[in-house]
């Protein structure tokens, strides 16, 4: 026997030094744990030969002059020897370190093929490279960042967990979210503070930025401060509170363009502006006297001082008549706030163009954005508000529909949800909008478990949403607010898959409710520890490693921290989630009908949704950690989850014959159900995930043209407890001629011009879940085979 075979089917000369170099292993591996008795390395040495020696006799015996046997043959006759020798615990610890070696090897193999497929095929061939749609899979820095994400998810998969829980995930019973960035402790997302920020100014670690003295500097400082905190975090960010945080920055530019006016006024009908107009001005700032956009509505109000004050003042240094001052002060409060409305636009509109365009994450994709308003009732807020919706209406410089930020629209009664309400124009045109735009969705806070934080008054209890559904109120550990807070990592479970061990549809053919629950309490114990195993290299990294996050101060209470301190007495702030994807899935397996089919299968489902939120909540009591359960968005994981399903069981009617499962406790976007009738049944998990939910309905034909009945769904979203909720609806655009809209029979309705006699095809855009939304072929196949199957829901 002159060769052997390798595992890549390469045949080289038989060495008889690696088998013994292999033994000599195994027996120094034993010797270190018999814990003080020392063999001499003659004796390995002499042990390791004759042992070889007795395996190549045996292998002499078993194969022919000509066989070229392989190397898992030569293996299990070493192994073999071994035993014979009576070396038991030699040939343990060879049978661990053969088994270490092929661990090793095949991650090698699987991470060259992740690479093989990233650097040779393109985007629209690759599933992988379309996993997330918010990065260009083709792109040189997209490409880039893939081979990252796959050397580090592999180095955490063999290196950096626990194998349970990397064999879980492989297997497909759970789902490690963003596993690319466990090795480096980056958290989720978080609700950014931008008050906090704004009040003595930050740094991006380039450079000071002072706080912003106009509208515009406020707006742009906040895009800068989504996409340096983005750098820092592997998940979204979001503004909980964006219409209060910049109203200063309102108030700040008409106080500015109202001076201006007056020394403007002044040196036209007098020639000159006195010095001392300046220290006046400074003087009555100082007690607290100020213009304020309010004079635009009401400037004679009796408990206005500024006009009173600045009139008697100017009336005593300029020779300018009574009916002079009064009709100065008219024109620069008029012109004050038209230059301020305008201001405030441009600082809208060029917020969104940056959120589109500015990059984070090595240039690879723009930020992930949300931005929760609406509640602000003062002028300066409103402005905020209005603008915002506007150049969200407006669109981008072509007229393309804004991907990003996830507008998010706050309802609340008493304050723009009935035509009493101050901001219900701003509620009315946040409908028109999001018919057009898709955005804002709606979150609404008179929902029983958002109201039970609401204090009248303090906007940082309003509960928020970041755009994919996360939700953090609820807190063991400090106060129930949002700002300054968020998601610390999250893990979903395969419902179907225990739903087909153990239902009707499934292996033995009968439901069996206890064994389903029993299973289901195993992968929610084991996803519990995974979590805490994540946590603890969370915590353990440093301030210094997070030079936004936790440098500067976003994160609740990592002001008070060091650079080289660790993060145990913060990251307790947010939350640890377990998510769940294919409820109706797993309810047709057990029953043979999910939720949207019958009562009972409604029932169950709250059942089993209720009964992971109670595993959530003894959890927190037992950890004294934030556990919550989230609705998973599943944006790369449905499809997933399914082929590796598809395997295993076949293709089984209503579980696993689609190419994807249906996105968290959703009725399945084919079936057929009124909009009213889904949103009721949907409701009440939202009660139950804590940690985030959506709802959504599709709605047909241009919803522009009826607005009464995109309301209608709002109030009943509203009404029947939902959290968070949208309308989904198409957007096409035609490129060449500008149009916006719906585009049936790849004709253009503007221009005429038939996309399939052209290159250049129409965009459509379509949102598939929380942040994900763009054009089509940016999908993956599962959400791709989604957005093919949903039906519109009668209204």
């Amino acid at each position: 026997m002159i060769k052997v075979e390798k595992r890549d089917g390469t045949v080289v000369v038989f060495d008889r030094n690696k088998i013994t170099s292999a033994i000599a292993k195994a027996i120094y591996a034993t010797n270190e744990k018999t814990k003080g008795r020392v063999i001499r390395d003659k004796v390995i040495e002499d042990n390791s030969k004759n042992a070889t020696n007795r395996v190549i006799r045996n292998l002499y015996k078993k194969f022919d002059v000509d066989d070229v046997p392989n190397v898992e043959d030569v293996q299990d006759m070493v192994i073999k020897v071994l035993m014979e020798l009576g070396l038991y615990d030699v040939a343990e610890n060879y049978i661990n370190y053969r088994t270490e070696r092929t661990r090793i090897r095949e991650s090698k193999s699987r991470l060259m093929k992740t690479i093989e497929e990233i650097t040779f095929l393109d985007a629209k061939e690759s599933d992988m490279k379309r996993d997330n749609a918010n990065i260009d899979g083709n792109s040189a820095m997209g490409t880039m960042l893939q081979y990252g994400s796959a050397v580090s998810k592999e180095f955490a998969m063999t290196q950096n967990m626990d194998p349970r829980f990397s064999n879980a995930h492989k297997k497909g019973d759970i789902h490690i979210h963003d596993m690319d960035f466990l090795n480096m402790g980056t958290l989720t997302c978080c609700q950014i503070d931008l008050a906090k920020l704004f009040k003595n100014g930050f740094s991006t670690g380039h450079g000071f930025i002072r706080e912003p003295q106009d509208i515009r500097s406020y707006a742009s400082l906040a895009a800068i401060a989504i996409q340096a905190n983005q750098n820092d975090q592997h998940g979204g960010q979001s503004i909980p509170q964006f219409d209060y945080y910049l109203a200063p920055g309102v108030h700040k530019t008409f106080k500015k363009c109202f001076y201006d006016d007056i020394r403007k006024w002044i040196e036209i009908k007098v020639g000159s502006v006195k010095e001392n107009l300046n220290e006046e001005l400074k003087r009555l700032e100082e007690e607290n006297v100020y213009p304020s956009i309010d004079m635009y509505f009401d400037y004679k109000r009796e408990n206005e001082l500024f006009v009173p004050k600045l009139f008697k003042y100017i009336l005593k240094r300029y020779s300018l008549t009574e009916y002079e001052i009064r009709d100065m002060l008219d024109w620069a409060i008029k012109d004050a706030y038209d230059c301020t409305r305008k201001r405030t636009y441009q600082a809208m509109e060029a917020f969104i163009h940056n959120l589109n365009t500015m990059h984070s994450r090595a240039g690879a994709q723009v930020p992930f954005s949300s931005i929760n308003f609406g509640t602000d009732t003062t002028h300066e807020g409103r402005l905020i508000s209005e603008n915002l919706m506007l150049a969200q209406e407006a669109g981008l410089g072509n007229g393309e529909t804004p991907i990003f930020p996830i507008l998010i629209f706050k309802v609340k009664e008493g304050v723009n949800y009935n035509k009493e309400d101050p901001n219900y124009d701003l509620f009315k045109l946040a409908m028109r909008v999001s018919a057009k735009r898709l955005f804002p969705n709606f979150s609404f806070i008179d929902a029983p478990f958002n109201l039970q934080y609401y204090k009248s008054g303090n906007p940082d209890t309003e509960t928020t949403y970041m755009g994919c559904r996360t939700r953090v109120m609820g807190n063991v550990n400090g106060e129930e607010t949002a700002p300054g807070r968020g998601n610390i990592s999250f893990t979903s479970i395969n419902l179907p898959r225990i739903a087909l061990e153990h239902g009707l549809l499934g292996v033995h053919g009968k439901c069996d409710l206890d064994g389903f629950y029993e299973e289901l309490d195993n992968k929610l114990s084991l996803v519990i520890e995974q979590l805490l195993e994540r946590y603890e290299i969370q915590i353990n990294k440093k301030v210094k490693n997070f030079p936004f996050l936790m440098g500067q101060g976003i994160w609740r209470d990592s002001d008070c921290l060091n650079a080289n301190d660790t993060l145990e007495s913060v990251v307790k702030q947010g939350t640890l989630t377990i998510g769940f994807i294919g409820l109706a899935e797993c309810l047709k397996a057990l029953i043979g009908e999910h939720h949207g089919e019958s009562a009972e299968a409604q029932k169950l489902g709250l059942a089993i949704i209720g009964h992971m939120r109670a595993v959530c909540d003894e959890a927190t009591s037992k950890y004294g950690l934030n556990f919550s359960l989230i609705g998973t968005p599943a944006e790369g994981l449905s499809g997933r989850f399914t082929k590796m399903d598809q395997k295993i069981y076949g293709k089984i009617p209503g579980v696993t014959d689609r190419d994807y499962y249906t996105n968290s406790s959703h009725v399945p976007v084919y079936y057929p159900i009124s909009a009213y009738k889904k949103i009721q049944l949907e409701a009440p998990y939202h009660a139950l995930e804590n940690g985030g939910h959506i709802s959504y309905i599709e709605m047909d034909g241009d919803p522009l043209n009826n607005l009464e009945a995109f309301e209608a769904v709002i109030r009943c979203m509203k009404e029947s407890g939902i959290g968070y909720g949208s309308i989904n609806h198409p957007v096409d655009r035609d490129s060449v001629c500008g149009y916006s809209g719906i585009i049936d029979n790849h004709i253009c309705p503007k221009c005429g011009r038939d996309e399939t006699q052209s290159e250049i095809k129409f965009d459509k855009i379509r949102r598939i879940t929380g942040y994900l939304v763009g054009t089509i072929d940016r999908f993956n196949d599962g959400k791709r085979n989604e957005e093919k199957d949903r039906i519109k829901h009668s209204i």
